[in-house]
């Protein structure tokens, strides 16, 4: 069994606290490195005001702040906006050129892997890799719910990482692939919007029991007695995937790194939607001896109701980690 899985930090994390100015970029590092992460996860274009413009200046500050709170970069999360026109695609020319530019970026913060999104064409990474090669950053392909394993999507991507032999392009599982049931956090949000808590159970029970999205929600459509919030529930609870975790055992020499999402953690240490024992175990008992990077999105399901405390999740976050990880 790897005892060298670390910890890190995904600064998407502490997303409402920096949108709302209670929390500078430095105030993210220190908090990441806090609440125990030696690693730090980057949103650039979130986070950087001049982007794609980066000034020595800024490259210098960040890397005086990686050493003052000793941390290091792991992953640059990278947007490829290949819908920027509102007429037309991007070419597959102009979103190499994207890909190549924060490559660059990454390189230049020290990053060896940057995240690219589910949307990113696959020739589009082809053409990136020899300069991901020269320098020196691994392109991840997040795997991110609903699109999972065994997809046809997913095998696609695999089958050219394994027939290429490329050491450039590996994947990324995210953790929200493992969502075994829908939380509280969900359930609560949706009845606050006018859903039947009956329905909403029901639902959420199907969802926990194996039973078909798409037939639930088809069902709940035709209820007579059912709001709009519970179909709006339904609706919402088809993009969420269960995964056995097992299937990480045999994708192990591919994965690069991986973000531990999380909803809400309690203050009992448990993640109300995502096995995290099991997955974590199954993550040791293959050897991955990468980062977990936390990565909070419980707010947006709080904000109508209470003030959102990044922080404190992050902290709950890690510590999770920390006793699983052994």
């Amino acid at each position: 069994m790897s005892n060298q899985i670390k910890r890190g930090v995904s600064l998407y994390s502490y997303q409402d606290e920096f949108y709302t100015g209670k929390m500078t970029l430095e105030d993210c590092i220190r908090e990441a490195a806090a609440a125990g992460a030696t690693g730090i996860e980057f949103l650039p274009e979130q986070m950087i005001p001049t982007f794609p413009d980066i000034s020595d200046e800024f490259v210098a500050q960040w890397e005086g702040w990686l050493k003052k709170y000793n941390v290091e970069a792991v992953s640059y999360d990278a947007f490829l906006d290949n819908k920027l026109f509102a007429n037309r695609m991007l070419t597959t020319s102009e979103n190499v050129a994207m890909m190549k530019r924060d490559l660059k970026i990454a390189s230049r913060l020290g990053f060896k892997i940057l995240r690219t999104l589910v949307s990113t064409p696959l020739e589009v990474i082809k053409e990136s890799l020899a300069y991901a090669e020269e320098v020196n950053v691994k392109i991840a392909l997040e795997v991110h719910a609903p699109f999972t394993f065994g997809t046809p999507w997913f095998e696609e991507r695999l089958d050219y990482i394994k027939e290429s032999g490329t050491k450039w392009f590996g994947i990324m599982p995210d953790f929200g692939i493992f969502t075994k049931r829908i939380g509280s956090i969900f359930q609560d949000s949706y009845i606050r919007k006018g859903g039947t808590p009956k329905i909403i159970k029901w639902v959420s029970d199907n969802y926990e029991q194996g039973v078909n999205r798409d037939e639930t929600f088809e069902k709940v459509s035709q209820m007579p007695e059912a709001t709009e919030a519970d179909k709006a529930f339904a609706e919402f609870c088809r993009h969420f995937v269960y995964t056995d975790p097992e299937i990480l055992v045999k994708n192990m020499p591919y994965i690069v790194h991986i973000h531990g999402k999380f909803y809400d953690i309690t203050p009992e240490l448990e993640e109300t939607s995502i096995p995290y024992a099991d997955v974590i175990n199954t993550l040791k008992n293959g050897g991955y001896k990468g980062y977990i990077c936390s990565e909070y999105e419980g707010n947006r399901h709080i904000q109508d109701y209470m003030e959102v405390d990044s922080i404190e999740q992050v902290k709950r976050h890690q510590a999770v980690l920390k006793k699983v990880i052994g």
